[in-house]
């Protein structure tokens, strides 16, 4: 029986091991080690910048591997984190053996770690993003008894160029779930979601998105997008980070690029990176009544998230392409509010399948009609993108689900918040006139995020010293007035935008 229970998994260590990840040792570790001739070791970690660094080992014996994996090494911190002084960096970081994954890209077996930094007193280090999430988790859990689950939907552009002629060209905004002929990357695609699968990335689909756009010099923009599935928090952000990476390199293997900046063009469609949360308590999602309505705890969540949604965009929305993307008319939201299967507001609550038929019954034979579960239904915000430090922006939300859940303003907040139109539409300008506006500019989340420091400090999750380095970060762009100076002058915004083509 635990044979057949690990048999189908793609993860190779997880079939070698036959075990769950959260159940690996360091023997189990070495045992595939050895059981499967690998070379090397790469130990991984996320940087201020939000980016997936490697530190690499050649495996020598044993003996070494031991210390490695007991250890860990040492490295410099003012090198990945602005807020680390040089005068003392030297940080340590620690593999988690639950995260391991063999290596796709490398011609050498080589087994890849991710690691958690601590400090030379053997300390978490308390600006690391692994530990703000995972305390962020921890205090969630320890206030509310509920833990959040996560997916991400990480849009993307696929930059290629085009020698002659194009046959079947794709037509600019309406590349949406488009298919071959018409989408020119699909392989690269399908190999890309093999890829996470194998490493163990619950990856729910992947499809085209309505991005398309073509240049006079050949080159061409086709617009992407993968969602992971629901994971708990910690291993979402995990999951997401290794996306990027991944992505990155099967790319560079098929010679196109891929960016994630969130405006590529102006007038075009931007790339987001729209979270979904679900709350999670003794196995069950607390999002729905037995009559499908959205439970006190969604709305109490939807609050906290409403509350803080200005401050947010200082970890989803890192630099001034971010406030290209967040003008009205480009399905980006600008207006905090939220409502049901509403695509114009900040925070949508998905179609689920709730109290419905199993509809495959009603086109196929042989299928039970049976009610639907619940467990599918989440939460979306819709603001951040792909310039996130997504562990960052991950804590963030879970701080705003804390809040929500524990201060009474939540509920009326939600109720004060809630919208069923289209606020896009001239006839409905009045909705927008008493709700409160996302930042424009990175300047100005810099400013909310500072006005409403003191929540994201309570409890520690965040410290003080992360929260004045991203302030100061923001600011340093100086970018008050970005998107009327970009209006005035578009050659000037596409050349602008080029700088941010590789963040996140």
């Amino acid at each position: 029986m635990q044979e057949e229970k690990f048999s189908m998994n793609p993860n190779q260590l997880v079939r070698f091991l036959k075990k769950d990840v959260r159940e690996f040792t360091r023997e189990d570790i070495i045992s595939f080690i050895k059981g499967n001739g690998i070379k090397m070791l790469n130990f991984n970690y996320v940087a201020g910048d939000g980016r997936l660094k490697t530190l690499s080992f050649t495996i020598r014996d044993e003996k070494q591997v031991r210390k490695l994996l007991d250890w860990g090494e040492r490295v410099d911190g003012s090198s990945l984190f602005s807020y680390v002084d040089s005068a003392n960096s030297d940080l340590y970081v620690i593999p988690r053996f639950k995260t391991a994954f063999l290596n796709p890209f490398s011609p050498i077996p080589t087994l890849n770690l991710l690691c958690s930094y601590f400090d030379g007193k053997g300390n978490e280090l308390d600006i690391a993003p692994e530990y703000i999430v995972k305390k962020a988790a921890q205090k969630l859990k320890e206030k509310t008894g509920i833990s959040l689950h996560m997916l991400g939907e990480l849009e993307y552009y696929v930059i290629f160029k085009v020698k002659d002629e194009e046959l079947f060209p794709a037509r600019s905004q309406k590349n949406y779930h488009e298919s071959k002929p018409f989408v020119k990357f699909d392989n690269m695609n399908d190999e890309i979601l093999y890829t996470l699968t194998s490493i163990g990335a619950k990856v729910k689909y992947a499809h085209s998105e309505v991005g398309a756009i073509s240049l006079e010099d050949g080159t061409r923009y086709e617009q992407y997008e993968i969602e992971l599935d629901l994971e708990p928090l910690e291993d979402m952000a995990d999951h997401l980070v290794i996306t990027k990476w991944v992505m990155r390199n099967i790319a560079a293997k098929y010679g196109v690029e891929i960016t994630f900046t969130p405006k590529i063009s102006v007038g075009q469609a931007g790339t987001g990176l729209h979270v979904h949360l679900a709350a999670i308590k003794d196995g069950r999602n607390l999002f729905l009544t037995d009559t499908g309505e959205l439970t006190e705890t969604a709305e109490r969540i939807i609050g906290g998230l409403i509350k803080l949604a200005p401050s947010i965009t200082a970890f989803g929305n890192t630099n001034p392409a971010s406030y290209l993307r967040l003008v009205p008319h480009q399905e980006a939201p600008t207006n905090v509010c939220w409502g049901y299967k509403n695509r114009s507001v900040l925070i949508r609550v998905p179609l689920g399948w709730k109290n419905i038929p199993t509809l495959s019954s009603r086109i196929n034979n042989g299928v039970s009609d049976v009610s639907s579960p619940d467990e599918r239904q989440t939460v979306e915000l819709r603001s951040s993108d792909g310039s996130a430090n997504v562990y960052l922006l991950l804590a963030g939300i879970a701080v705003a689900a804390k809040y929500g859940l524990t201060h009474e303003e939540s509920l009326k907040l939600a109720k004060d918040t809630y919208v069923s139109v289209n606020i896009f539409k001239k006839e409905n300008k009045k909705f927008q006139e008493n709700m409160e506006q996302l930042p424009e500019s990175c300047f100005e989340s810099a400013e909310k995020l500072r006005e409403q420091s003191s929540i994201y400090q309570e409890d520690g999750v965040f410290s003080r010293r992360i929260l004045e380095g991203i302030e100061n970060e923001l600011k340093s762009f100086e970018d008050k007035n970005i998107n009327e100076e970009m209006k005035k002058d578009r050659q000037k915004a596409e050349k602008y935008i080029k700088n941010f083509l590789h963040c996140g």
